[in-house]
């Protein structure tokens, strides 16, 4: 008999694009067919077989508090009794726009939006009008949305003006992007010496987790801050996945440096549409009304995506959440570790606060060509038993998982035994 989850897979086709609304979603990188899904609470969801699965994946990031949150939820429906949207200002707007500026030091004021990809476009353009230049840097393996601009992949050389990486970008508008590799600052000295005039902001990553997990070298972001101020050109800290996934100040904490704007998302949307772009009072007094860059959206500062993210960023301000937080993360890559060598598999982990990286290869990637390196096949086979083990990883080898706040000492053991029956089953 046909699963509900095959018969909805198959349907969907029909009516959807690759049958997703969004292109990870459909396995193409791991085979099979993907997981419809109906319930979520704490650290587990059900899928429509009523089949349960410890969920390392938490909608992308977004949720650090795990499924349902009762106070993520509470605030959620006390909002929308109100009124879904107003497309006029609300009292919440201003709150969760204050709070971000008073927990994130660099940013004097901010926008919200409802996308990362919004988020990354509108800093982008803000950027240029602010520079009065075209030019931008962008890294290999770093993801900032599906904006034209910023869906170019590199050349043939380290140093090289990128090319689309999607049909439908035009190549005039990839030829304004230039594609550096991550980590490489002889590379970024070079580009800056030779097209410092040009650039209008370079863009990245500074915890990358769109090629698998990759941290920044504290070298290469000192030299990229520096870099950006000796030519005036804007330093743009995506952090729509670290965003306070990673600690209360979020990557830039971290590495303590100063970025000019930040792109935020997932974490301050606690689940719904909820994103924001924000940074120096000079930069983004740049935008309309006030100046000469537009952006503008009907459900930017939505009050029931604004309540859920109150009531998110509320939560991680209690004390040693993010110790705990780590500590959980880095009980489950160290614990796979072990695991995994003590068969002989060729496999190393990362994690940086709730964030984490599984490869299989010998040594922690720093760049793309890294990640490229890695074992994708030992990938698969690895993601396929252990979703039938009822574990769920990200269906791609080129993405970080993600530990939430409900996740226990029980959940992650459970995850390390199924591992072992795994790994043993391939010596």
């Amino acid at each position: 008999m046909t699963s509900l989850n095959q018969q909805l897979y198959e349907l969907s086709q029909k009516y959807i694009p690759g049958g997703v609304n969004s292109p990870v979603r459909a396995f193409k990188s791991v085979g099979g067919t993907p997981v419809f899904f109906k319930r979520g609470q704490g650290a587990y969801f059900w899928d429509v077989d009523e089949k349960s699965y410890i969920d390392y994946v938490g909608s992308w990031g977004p949720l650090i508090l795990g499924h349902a949150h009762p106070k993520v939820v509470k605030a959620v429906q006390e909002a929308a009794q109100n009124g879904l949207s107003f497309g006029a200002p609300t009292e919440t707007e201003l709150e969760i726009a204050e709070l971000l500026c008073k927990l994130l030091p660099s940013i004097e004021q901010v926008r919200l939006v409802s996308s990362g990809t919004e988020a990354g476009m509108s800093a982008i353009r803000l950027a240029r009008g602010y520079t009065g230049r075209s030019h931008i840097i962008k890294f290999e393996g770093c993801y900032h949305g599906h904006d034209d601009a910023l869906l170019v992949k590199a050349g043939s050389g380290a140093l090289t003006f990128g090319h689309p990486s999607s049909a439908g970008v035009p190549a005039e508008t990839a030829a304004h992007t230039i594609v550096l590799s991550y980590n490489d600052v002889a590379g970024l000295e070079k580009t800056f010496n030779e097209f410092g005039k040009e650039i209008a902001a370079a863009i990245v990553e500074p915890v990358a987790g769109n090629m698998n997990l990759v941290k920044a070298e504290p070298d290469f972001l000192l030299a990229l801050r520096r870099l950006c101020t000796q030519h005036g050109s804007v330093l743009i800290f995506d952090e729509v996945m670290t965003g306070f996934r990673v600690g209360l100040e979020c990557a830039q904490g971290l590495y303590q440096i100063k970025p000019d704007l930040t792109i935020l998302g997932k974490v301050i949307g606690g689940g719904m549409p909820l994103a924001a772009f924000g940074g120096r009072r000079d930069i983004m007094q740049c935008l309309a009304p006030l100046g000469a860059v537009y952006q503008a959206g009907t459900l930017s500062g939505n009050p029931v995506a604004v309540a859920a993210g109150l009531a998110t960023l509320r939560e991680v301000q209690a004390p040693g959440f993010y110790e705990t937080l780590a500590a959980k993360t880095q009980q489950l890559t160290q614990g796979l570790t072990v695991v995994a060598n003590k068969y002989g598999v060729n496999f190393c982990a990362e994690s940086v606060g709730g964030m984490f990286g599984l490869y299989f290869c010998k040594e922690l990637p720093k760049s793309f060509a890294d990640v490229m390196a890695c074992d994708k096949e030992a990938f698969n086979r690895f993601f396929h038993a252990m979703l039938q083990e009822g574990i769920y990883f990200a269906p791609s080898a080129f993405e970080a998982g993600f530990v939430s706040a409900m996740h226990n000492s029980e959940d992650i053991d459970k995850t390390l035994f199924a591992a072992e029956r795994i790994f043993s089953s391939w010596v």
